[in-house]
């Protein structure tokens, strides 16, 4: 933890205080005796301890100003013979194991950030595996029989094994296109709505990014609802990134008419 401002600050000024109090309460035979330059190992510590609790300043000062008073009061070489080189030492070596630390803690996060990233994408690689293998093993259950169907008959289809299989490619586009969008309600809605001959177009594009699961099931049973009362003859759902809404529901009287505004009998939004 950082030392507090007031702290360092009164570190500094005892620093300054105790050198010439000490040479001043001495006589002069005596100021190079051990018990009279404690304060050189002393406030070298004090030093050491600033630097530690992350005041370099401080720190350094404190420093400064012991080499200047300890040599105007005892002479520079004589305060080097009673300590005061630990003291230096004492405080560089602490100042570096200090950035040597610093740089320790920075490299450690930065790998933890590395290691958390490859994670992720390790673990969204299998995510997007597994649900390639969920959509092929849907699309074979899907298409699987009618495409068998058709090897057998050699393509001579009757018209109800077409609507099948038109049925079957726009269940395989809607799972391509928009598959956050489907649950089995909206599923049936959507194949009710072809059978009764009305064109469905789903885009996905990625309206549901950020919403929890709680309420991507209210808005797929919101969009079955919606579905199921609708009579337009074309539908179009599209889920876009979107900050107020999340699904947009559009219905057209007449595909032909898809060009004109007025042909919108339709309009849902759902909210995100």
């Amino acid at each position: 933890m950082r030392m507090p401002l007031w702290a360092a600050i009164f570190a500094l000024v005892v620093s300054i205080a105790v050198p010439p109090l000490v040479t001043l309460s001495l006589d002069a035979i005596d100021r190079t005796a051990p018990f009279a330059t404690w304060y050189i190992g002393a406030l070298g510590l004090l030093s050491v301890v600033c630097i530690v609790r992350r005041r370099p300043v401080i720190g350094w000062l404190t420093l400064v100003a012991l080499v200047a008073l300890a040599s105007i009061s005892l002479g520079f070489t004589v305060a080097l013979n009673l300590g005061l080189v630990g003291s230096v030492m004492w405080v560089v070596v602490a100042r570096l194991l200090v950035l040597f630390w610093d740089r320790a803690v920075r490299d450690t996060e930065r790998l933890a950030g590395i290691q958390q990233a490859v994670s992720a994408w390790h673990a969204t690689q299998r995510v997007r595996q597994r649900e390639r293998r969920l959509r092929t093993q849907f699309a074979l259950a899907v298409a699987g029989p009618v495409l068998s169907q058709v090897v057998a008959v050699r393509g001579a289809l009757s018209d109800e094994e077409k609507a099948e299989a038109r049925l079957a490619e726009g269940r395989l586009r809607d799972e391509l296109r928009g598959a956050d969008l489907l649950n089995d309600a909206v599923r049936d809605a959507i194949e009710a709505a072809r059978r009764r001959g009305a064109v469905v177009t789903v885009f996905d594009e990625g309206g549901f990014d950020g919403i929890d699961e709680a309420r991507r099931g209210e808005i797929r049973d919101e969009l079955a609802a919606v579905l199921v009362r609708a009579q337009a003859s074309r539908l179009i759902i599209r889920s876009a990134q979107d900050a107020r809404v999340a699904v947009t529901v559009v219905g057209r009287a007449s595909v032909r008419s898809s060009g004109d505004d007025d042909a919108v009998d339709l309009w849902h939004e759902i909210p995100r």
